[in-house]
């Protein structure tokens, strides 16, 4: 069964929680800066464990020290409360990273 999509409203009351994260064509969107090209990877390496543990998956996109991070849920057709975790989770794992 797919996730609930977010109305408008919640998606606004949840962006606040979520630093630095906006909504860009329709997804919850970041950009993350790190110090160099290590440290961008061993985000993405240490977050796909507990991604795969989530069994949702991110688009994302990296070049050198930035990681670009997309969020939605396809099967449910826009944001939904997965897509607001996953970037919590994200949120953790970059703090130490930066």
């Amino acid at each position: 069964m797919a996730a609930q999509k977010l109305t408008d409203t919640e998606i606004q009351h949840a962006l606040p929680k979520l630093s630095g994260w906006t909504v860009k064509d329709a997804k919850l969107h970041r950009e993350y800066k790190f110090g160099d090209f290590a440290h961008a990877i061993g985000f993405i390496a240490t977050a796909a464990i507990g991604i795969e543990k989530m069994n949702h998956h991110p688009e994302w996109f990296n070049v050198y020290n930035r990681v670009t991070v997309d969020l939605t849920t396809h099967d449910s057709g826009g944001i939904t409360q997965k897509d607001v975790e996953l970037a919590q989770m994200l949120e953790k794992i970059a703090v130490k990273l930066t």
